[in-house]
């Protein structure tokens, strides 16, 4: 089965239509607006974007350096980040989407890294949900250091 969405690097042509992407009001404390992740580069941290049928509809940055500062996530792992999918398309099943195609997407980009981790906050259920039935795993730990209150740990193995 062909998965509705397929992810890729940001491109100069993503810049204009990810700016575009709406973020929900109460969604903004865990993920921010895409405008600020490209107007504020970081280094280690790699900017993705998430199609359908070649229409960017939401992002996520891959965090090379996560490591550093979560010391749940070894060394050899990637952390995922401000992941967003644009609010009047939320609900369609495209996180769920983007998460299966995750892992063989972040291989090909990331070979050196075996896992990518991930926090959500406890407030969030649509995302948990999301997340975990596209295969991530709730490690059962709790991050309780995020700026919006504790969240939960997610893992997914990348080989």
């Amino acid at each position: 089965m062909t998965s509705p969405v397929s992810l890729a690097p940001l491109a100069p042509e993503h810049d204009a239509p990810l700016r575009k992407i709406r973020v929900k009001d109460h969604q903004v404390v865990f993920t921010g607006h895409p405008s600020a992740a490209l107007d504020t580069p970081e280094d280690g941290v790699d900017l993705h974007v998430i199609l359908q049928n070649g229409t960017v509809v939401g992002m996520f940055r891959a965090d090379t350096t996560y490591h550093l500062r979560h010391t749940f996530a070894p060394s050899d792992s990637l952390g995922i980040r401000a992941f967003i999918i644009d609010q009047d398309l939320q609900g369609a099943g495209l996180g769920k989407a983007t998460c299966r195609v995750m892992a063989s997407y972040l291989r090909s980009k990331y070979p050196l890294k075996t896992a990518a981790y991930l926090t959500v906050n406890t407030r969030n259920a649509n995302a948990l949900r999301a997340y975990i039935k596209g295969g991530w795993t709730d490690t059962g730990a709790l991050h309780l250091l995020g700026a919006a209150g504790p969240q939960h740990i997610l893992r997914l193995p990348l080989f």
